[in-house]
């Protein structure tokens, strides 16, 4: 009788085996946590400066250091284990997220007592967000929905008002110092909506500290983020303001020079976003923050070189007239506006206006303007044209830098500003008790 005989063969696939995941054993022993008791009486009724804080670091007011302390952990023990739900439980006030802020390492390590190890090993701050994330119970959202919407009414009725003051503006002297007035405080309005923008960001910065504490995301995503997001709105604030005005007011250039209108108010938009951003993070107040915008922002319309020449300023003031975000976008729509070399604003004796042989007949006017055609030597007529818009540039000595080179700057000072802003973020953003 035949009989068969079979073989096992071990077949190597040339793989090595995957090893499988080492679980998790949290453990902390004997945590205790201490705090000293502030002010009591009529003063413990009063508001708490470290809830509502605006400070991106959120510290305790310091205490005497006689005064009495408060164990809000005493001896704390217990396990969390891997694919276990770890839940504390118990009343309101009795130590469950300082619990939870001390197995997180939100709670400076010289002021807590005992130990939190992870597999029998010392938990570190950088292991532990290698591994976990903390998500703060606070209903706080970004209210960027409201915030567009306070914008908008704010550009669109500001822009009714101009366009109503400054309707269809003439080719005169006058009509000139109309056009500058209008140009200042359009550029400057770009920059006075963005600062009502100042307690979103304020508000955010809670957000930001709480998402941000054991990684959720990295500082610089926030910035990035919070550039992206801000972007979009401020592209329809700029169309919704420049057809509002352009026309209405009867600026020059047709097609090309409305588009250069809009690219320069959404430059500024992004200018004035950044620079109050980056104000948002620094000052720690909303009261306080607005008094800082406000009076900044007067200071860059005085050097923006409306109320003084560019020329007529000290030269001890002259590098705050380049340090200024108004005076680029307002150089810019000037350049844009009286670009015109053949277009005339003073004609004969319109060069009178505002002096006092303006109030004179036309008459007397025509005599004056031909005594002064036969002093010169040349053919004086009511029609010869005085003023044209180069002559415009150069007696607001605005010719230093072209309206494209304006552009660029307005937009390089909003990265610049949030380049700061995160820079103050990573400096002085700090989410721990002492």
């Amino acid at each position: 009788m035949a009989t068969s005989a079979h073989t096992v063969l071990d077949v190597d696939s040339g793989g090595a085996a995957t090893a499988p995941p080492v679980p998790y054993l949290l453990s902390f022993t004997d945590l205790s946590y201490s705090v000293r008791k502030g002010g009591g009486g009529l003063l413990s009724c009063l508001p708490s400066r470290r809830r509502h804080s605006n400070r991106l670091a959120s510290t305790d007011a310091p205490a005497p250091p006689d005064a009495p302390t408060k164990a809000l952990l005493d001896g704390i023990s217990g396990e969390a284990r891997d694919g276990e739900l770890f839940a504390v439980m118990g009343a309101s006030g009795s130590g469950k997220s300082t619990l939870v802020d001390a197995l997180a390492g939100r709670i400076a390590r010289e002021s807590l007592r005992g130990t939190v190890e992870l597999n029998g090993e010392p938990l570190h701050g950088r292991r532990l967000r290698a591994i976990s994330a903390y998500v703060m119970q606070d209903d706080l959202l970004y209210p960027m929905l409201t915030l567009f919407v306070m914008r908008l009414g704010t550009i669109m009725v500001t822009g009714f008002i101009l366009a109503t003051i400054f309707w269809r503006l003439d080719d005169t002297p006058k009509g000139v110092q109309e056009r500058l007035g209008f140009f200042a405080m359009a550029m400057s309005t770009m920059f006075y909506v963005c600062a009502d923008a100042l307690p979103v960001f304020v508000q955010e910065r809670h957000i930001y500290l709480r998402e941000t504490a054991h990684n959720a995301y990295r500082r610089l995503s926030y910035v990035l983020a919070n550039a992206v997001v801000a972007f979009p709105p401020l592209v329809f604030l700029s169309l919704a303001f420049a057809v509002t005005t352009f026309f209405a007011v009867g600026l020059a250039g047709g097609g090309g020079s409305f588009l250069f209108f809009v690219l320069i108010i959404l430059a500024s938009f992004w200018a004035g976003s950044g620079f109050v951003t980056f104000l948002s993070a620094v000052v720690p107040h909303v009261m306080l923050g607005y008094t800082v915008v406000v009076a900044i922002l007067a200071y860059f319309l005085l050097f923006s070189g409306f109320f003084i020449n560019r020329d007529r300023i000290p030269d001890y003031w002259i590098w705050f007239h380049y340090l200024s975000l108004v005076k680029y976008p307002y150089q810019a729509v000037l350049q844009n506006e009286f670009r015109d070399a053949t277009r005339c604003f003073s004609r004969g004796v319109e060069m009178f206006d505002g002096t006092p042989i303006g109030g004179l007949s036309k008459a007397v006017k025509l005599k004056v303007l031909d005594a002064i055609s036969n002093t010169l030597g040349t053919n004086m007529t009511a029609n010869t044209c005085v003023t044209t818009g180069a002559d415009v540039l150069a007696q607001q000595a605005v010719t230093d830098i072209s309206k494209w080179k304006c552009l660029l700057v307005t937009v390089a000072w909003g990265f610049f500003f949030r380049a700061l802003f995160y820079v103050v973020l990573l400096v002085s953003s700090k989410n721990k008790r002492r």
